[in-house]
């Protein structure tokens, strides 16, 4: 399994001031849905965070984004381990794959490949 990049999601109440705050720390916003924003570092496009009011395809935010190469090797995988699957494999509109799976602490991994 290959992962590309993982990018802590962050919960917040107002996510035009919590992208305006961390473009002060030098991010910029790479793509905003409204009720997610993802901010990148212009110089290094690996450091990334997410800003999430409320995911819109989703019951509970996630934690953790980890995008990979084939996220649908990994749900085998981790349904096959036995872990919570708490948001079932789907294609959003945003052009992505992805599931949510709990790990052993509680903390939301929301597993995305992009299509």
């Amino acid at each position: 399994m290959t992962i590309r990049r993982a990018v802590p999601d962050i919960t917040v109440a107002d996510p035009a001031a919590s992208s305006d705050f961390y473009q002060l720390l030098g991010f910029r916003e790479e793509m905003n849905l409204g009720w997610a924003v993802n901010l990148v570092s212009p110089s290094n496009p690996t450091a990334q965070i997410i800003l999430i009011t409320k995911d819109a395809a989703a019951d509970v935010n996630p934690d953790l984004s980890v995008e990979v190469e084939d996220v649908d090797a990994v749900y085998e995988t981790v349904r096959a381990a036995g872990a919570e699957i708490v948001h079932a494999i789907t294609d959003e509109e945003w052009g992505v794959r992805r599931f949510f799976v709990r790990d052993p602490n509680g903390k939301v991994v929301n597993v995305v490949s992009h299509r």
